[in-house]
This record gives structure tokens, sequence and C-alpha cells, in this order.
């Protein structure tokens, strides 16, 4: 599996689990580090939400400065990404329980949503990097449909914290290069159950 992202683009998109955006912005740096051309996507709550992890324009003008490109924000500036087959592989990172169930019950709603229908349209990798209170909750059933969908890999998850949220699910953030990379050569990242939370 190679990490020489040269001659690829990659396609970032988030979501609105803002308290790990923190966490992946260091990954998005790590795809440039890595010769990959990224072109940001992101959900409307990404334009538009203030919250305690951070302004919305802060988050904003981080991604341009990483990426030196302008953010795709609109379903309509998604849409070309389907007849262009621009993006090489696209990354949902974080992906919100929202964004997993709608993407499970093929909803298009959102810039994120019509990227990953482009995506999947063309047959190539869409990776999930799952941020989710219900991941052992409702939202158990669309994670096991998308397991099994044709196409669709997922950053390896597991636990955050099984005391206070039991149902809580939340992926190694940092395994996105390398989950993306085994993507691009057509396999799932193992192991995909991993132990995010260790008891003491």
């Amino acid at each position: 599996m190679s990490l020489d992202y040269r001659g690829i683009t990659v396609g970032y998109a988030l979501t609105g689990s803002h308290c790990t955006f923190e966490e992946v912005m260091p990954q998005i740096q790590r795809f440039v580090d890595l010769g990959a051309r990224v072109v940001p996507i992101v959900s409307n709550t990404i334009m538009t939400t203030d919250t305690r992890f951070g302004k919305s324009q802060h988050w904003q003008q981080q991604l341009k400065d990483i990426t030196g490109n302008d953010m795709i924000s609109s379903i309509v500036e998604a849409e070309p990404l389907g007849p262009s087959k621009l993006l090489d592989v696209l990354v949902i990172a974080p992906c919100t329980g929202n964004t997993t169930s709608k993407l499970a019950n093929a909803v298009t709603d959102s810039p994120v949503l019509m990227a990953a229908k482009a995506q999947m349209r063309n047959l190539r990798p869409l990776v999930l990097a799952i941020s989710t209170n219900d991941g052992l909750g409702l939202n158990a059933a669309n994670i096991a449909k998308l397991l099994v969908t044709k196409n669709i890999y997922f950053v390896p998850y597991g636990q955050d914290n099984p005391a206070q949220k039991p149902n809580s699910l939340v992926a190694r953030m940092e395994l996105i290069p390398e989950a993306c990379a085994a993507a691009l050569e057509g396999k799932q990242l193992q192991p995909l159950i991993i132990e995010r939370f260790q008891y003491k």
C-alpha cells in the first residue's frame, strides 16, 4: 500500500461533527504533504455554524490555506464531480450520523451527499470516517448497510466513550490517508473495528 499521492486528486468532505475538526485538519495537511491535490467539500453547517469548537470562518479559512483550493459548498457546485470524474478518492471525515443515515438511504440534500453520489456513480472509492453518537443505536443499521456497499470503505473506528456514551462510534482520524490508500487499491484497511478507549 503506497502513501505516494502524487498525481492523485482527493476529495475531502467535512460534515458537522465540529468536535473533530481540530483532529482532521492535520490529516488534510498530510494529504497535501504526500503530494495530493485536495478538493475541499463542505456541508451547509460548516458554512453557517459557529460553535464552542470554533467559528465557521476560521474552519473555512483553514481549509483554503491548507489545500490552496476554494471549497465546494453547494449542491450545484458538487454535481459536476460526476461527469468530470475529478476525484480519484472521496473521503467524508468527519461523517456524522445524519450523513451516514442519508447516504445509506439515497438522500441527496447537501454538497457532501451530492459529491458522494457522484463518486458512487463513477464506481470510485468513497471512504467514511464516522463520528456519531448513535453508531451502536439506530444508526447501526445504516452503518451495516454501507459496510456491504460496493466501493464504500471505512476508516477504522471504535467506541470513544463507552462509559458515558455507549452507542458512540468515532473513527481513528489519524488513519485517514492509510484508509484512502487501501481503498484506491480496492481494499478495506484492517482491522476495521479497533479500540479507541482504554480502560484504566
